[in-house]
């Protein structure tokens, strides 16, 4: 085991950008995924050309099949998986005395839990853990252009050293110590991504969605102080920015997806023309369900759920939206 050694789990585009990302600061990385097809095909190519293509891999990266062959050595592990696949992938970890961190964004849709919550329950020795997140895409990190991210761990000592391991002259991580505020921006404006999304494709204009971004970040910070999160988390990268860019730009696919809804197609047929997972439609019914048990009111998320997870037409949820009652602001 080497203090330089990070394993990345994951090898979808945003995975893969994060394995490039350090491994061009100078860390030697070794990048799994479950398609070993795939991953033979990286190591041959020396990118990934199926969900990243044209970004090179640094002669520190290395792509590897093997589960264990892939571990060995490694003092730290970053996660990059698909929510619903993250428990499975800790549960597999059990018996290595690693540090774990991940970029897996969304709450777990059975129990609710973040996934620092699931990291306890299931690797409970685990003591240094972190959780990166923020305004990127990963084509844009792949293509080396200027970026910032948060990380925010459970020691200091260990956001610096994630930090370090990522940092680069057009890539800037800053550190946090609040990791329920950076998981639930991660997760949240997924969701509101899909509403902005249906908003522009139904035409409602650029005073809508700004209208939309500005009352979901409320809803983002009520819901997360409502789960333990720090309220200024929210006004930081791991909120507003990342939740600016992901309503704004069509590289996200949560706002493709509701571009698509508001066009007339299935939340089904929109997964299939994207090609990979839209994770806020998962989202939309775990951060929903969840702010149920917590007696939390979110309008804005309450309508994308009876879109994605209802069937509602998406004209009438609008119309539910403009039906409440206004008051004072704040």
């Amino acid at each position: 085991m080497t203090d330089n050694t990070v394993t990345v789990l994951g090898s979808g585009s945003w995975g893969t950008a994060l394995a490039i990302q350090m491994a061009r600061s100078g860390t030697h990385v070794k990048l799994w995924g479950r398609n070993s097809k795939l991953i033979e095909s990286m190591r041959e190519a020396g990118e990934n050309r199926q969900y990243l293509p044209g970004a090179k891999f640094p002669d520190t990266l290395t792509a590897e099949p093997d589960w264990d062959a892939a571990l060995k050595d490694a003092s730290t592990v970053m996660v990059s998986v698909p929510s619903h696949s993250f428990r499975g992938i800790l549960e597999k970890l059990k018996g290595r005395k690693l540090s774990i961190c991940w970029a897996t964004k969304g709450l777990e849709l059975s129990t609710g839990m973040l996934p620092h919550q699931v990291v306890a329950q299931v690797l409970p020795e685990c003591k240094q853990y972190a959780v990166l997140s923020g305004p990127t895409f990963a084509t844009e990190v792949g293509q080396d252009l200027p970026t910032a991210i948060t990380v925010a761990a459970s020691v200091p000592e260990f956001a610096d050293k994630l930090a370090g391991f990522l940092s680069s002259s057009s890539f800037l991580a800053y550190t946090s110590e609040d990791i329920i505020g950076v998981e639930v921006g991660g997760a949240v404006k997924n969701v509101l991504a899909i509403g902005a999304g249906l908003s522009d494709g139904l035409g409602f204009g650029a005073n809508a969605r700004v209208a939309l971004i500005n009352r979901g970040l409320r809803e983002m910070r009520k819901f997360g102080v409502a789960m333990g999160a720090q309220p200024d988390t929210f006004m930081g990268l791991a909120g507003m920015g990342d939740l600016v860019l992901t309503c704004t730009d069509n590289q996200s696919r949560n706002r493709r997806m509701g571009l698509a809804l508001a066009a007339g197609k299935t939340v089904a047929e929109a997964e299939e023309e994207i090609q990979q997972v839209v994770e806020g439609v998962q989202a939309s019914r775990a951060v929903y369900e969840q702010a149920q048990r917590l007696n939390v009111d979110l309008p804005i998320i309450e309508q994308v759920y009876r879109v994605l997870i209802e069937g509602v037409d998406p004209r009438e949820a609008v119309k539910a939206l403009l039906a409440r009652s206004t008051g004072a602001e704040n």
